[in-house]
């Protein structure tokens, strides 16, 4: 008996591996509202037995029994088994590149469960003559919300180079900690039942950048005013130490776990459509492109009309000269700094409120894509760190759409190599003509 016993536990992992995986069967159950006009019973799911990565569910709708087939990148036990690879329908066979990029876009916006009507335009109507022309419009839309990340950070990256003449690796880490702070406070928010009333979110916005305004200010303070006019690497490899600190502080306080706040004005505006795809805008990316317009107009204005940016301007061209002529220098970086930080947590609310899913590591691999951005634009240029999230946007989201989206990184990355070598400063940028 004892010997049975042991025998029928040795085979319990085996077992477990022999069922349907249930986060697959969650993910591939949420994708059958975008086939079905009419909600939808009876589901069975079953492994294929020639696929241990695919996953079918049988359902019945308007009477008729359909099926449809989920492939991850990984088996339950394996790697990516949550990551969504193909899908097939009774109807469809295995979706189509376009159509399965249309798929992963209705995903992102997908509409209540009693409005599923719409969606299924997504891959069920008959292609056109303008379904491409659609498609690319749908792709400009999207890389607008990218471009006004990569962009806001940039300019935080451009206006610390300008200034100093070095590049401070730690912003990507503000950008992280007004992410991280965006998300604690809708989560307040949706506790208080205020998580889409937009005052408070604005409330939100103003508190993060805030917060990370006196960060970069104390960066300044405490850190890089103390290594002014040291001309080997050490600025550079002490930003670098700021920003694993700051990694690792988020991580002990707040742990290792995503935050995912509640998505706001996430309300569907179709634009136009021909039957087989619809073109169509979240509330919510129409008012990121508002956000961004309004702060970059503003921080023009601040450049050109005030005394601060006179300053800035000054210091730009020449940080010696500058501090001769009575420019209060240290002042003048300190609130480049804070400037710069507020910038950054603009781009990690938008991260938290838009995409979710932040954590302690969100600003790493986004602060270095946004550096591409300001070198690519022109480090040292506001215009040009627009200009550069801008292209880098487009250049990302045009790949994800159209072609393998695991090697994006490596073309955005790809991308600043070839204009680091070929034009180091950038589409608008100038050489530096400091020695520095």
């Amino acid at each position: 008996m004892l010997r049975h016993l042991l025998l029928l536990l040795a085979c319990l992992p085996l077992l477990a591996g022999c069922g349907v995986d249930a986060d697959q069967e969650l993910l591939c159950r949420k994708l059958i509202p975008a086939f079905e006009d009419e909600s939808f019973t009876g589901v069975s799911s079953r492994m294929l037995a020639d696929d241990p990565r695919a996953i079918r569910l049988d359902y019945q709708s308007a009477g008729e029994s359909h099926w449809i087939t989920c492939r991850f990148a990984g088996s339950s036990t394996e790697a990516g088994r949550t990551q969504l690879a193909a899908v097939a329908t009774d109807r469809t066979g295995w979706l189509s590149g376009i159509r399965y990029a249309m798929l992963e876009q209705w995903i992102r916006i997908k509409p209540p469960r009693n409005d599923a009507a719409p969606a299924a335009s997504f891959v069920r109507g008959v292609e056109t003559l303008w379904t491409p022309f659609l498609f690319l419009l749908q792709q400009i839309i999207n890389a607008a919300t990218v471009a006004c990340v990569y962009g806001l950070l940039a300019l935080g990256y451009t206006l610390v180079y300008a200034i100093i003449g070095q590049i401070n690796l730690a912003m990507g880490e503000l950008t992280m900690l007004g992410a991280m702070m965006t998300a604690m406070a809708a989560a307040g928010l949706g506790m208080a039942g205020l998580a889409t009333w937009p005052p408070a979110l604005l409330g939100v916005l103003v508190l993060a950048m805030g917060f990370t305004a006196v960060q970069g200010w104390a960066m300044d303070r405490l850190v890089f005013r103390r290594l002014r006019g040291v001309r080997s690497h050490t600025p550079l490899i002490i930003a670098v130490g700021l920003s694993v600190a700051y990694q690792e502080g988020m991580r002990l306080l707040h742990g290792a776990r995503d935050w995912w706040p509640t998505p706001a004005l996430a309300d569907r505006h179709d634009l136009v459509g021909d039957g087989a795809f619809t073109v169509t805008a979240l509330s919510s990316q129409l008012a990121i492109l508002g956000l961004t317009a309004g702060l970059y107009a503003l921080l023009w204005g601040v450049i050109q009309k005030t005394a601060y940016g006179r300053a800035h301007r000054a210091c730009t061209d020449d940080l010696a000269a500058a501090e001769l002529v009575g420019v209060d220098v240290n002042r003048t970086i300190a609130v480049t700094f804070a400037i710069g930080g507020g910038l950054a947590a603009a781009a990690g609310s938008v991260i938290a409120f838009y995409y979710g899913g932040v954590s302690f590591f969100t600003g790493s691999l986004i602060g270095f894509k946004a550096l591409a951005a300001a070198v690519v634009g022109g480090i040292g240029s506001v215009p040009g760190a627009m200009l550069g999230g801008a292209l880098l946007g487009l250049v990302e989201t045009f790949w994800s759409a159209y072609f393998v989206i695991a090697y994006k990184d490596i073309v955005a990355f790809g991308l600043l190599t070839l204009f680091l070598i070929y034009r180091p400063q950038g589409l608008l940028g100038q050489p530096r003509g400091r020695g520095d």
